[in-house]
């Protein structure tokens, strides 16, 4: 048996006080037509997750800021212009 995937894992821990002799059972979203938005939002990947699975992004230098303006500014013109 394969490991639960991110929501599926989610929502066994949200309903797991209550589960009794429940089976939870993963519909594909071609089937399963009539799923809320609140049961696919996805959670961000951070520690507090349970579903938390280590990045390689987290070894990487963020970028500490990026002034856009000169770009809007030139990449509009050179819109304008074409």
């Amino acid at each position: 048996m394969r490991p639960p995937r991110r929501h599926m894992l989610r929502w066994q821990i949200a309903i797991q006080e209550y589960r009794g002799n429940m089976n939870i059972v993963n519909k594909a979203g071609n089937i399963h037509k009539n799923a809320d938005g609140l049961s696919r939002w996805a959670l961000f990947n951070t520690t507090d997750n349970a579903a938390y699975v280590p990045t390689v992004s987290e070894h990487q230098i963020p970028i500490e800021g990026i002034n856009i303006t000169d770009v809007g500014a030139k990449l509009f013109e050179e819109v304008r212009e074409s």
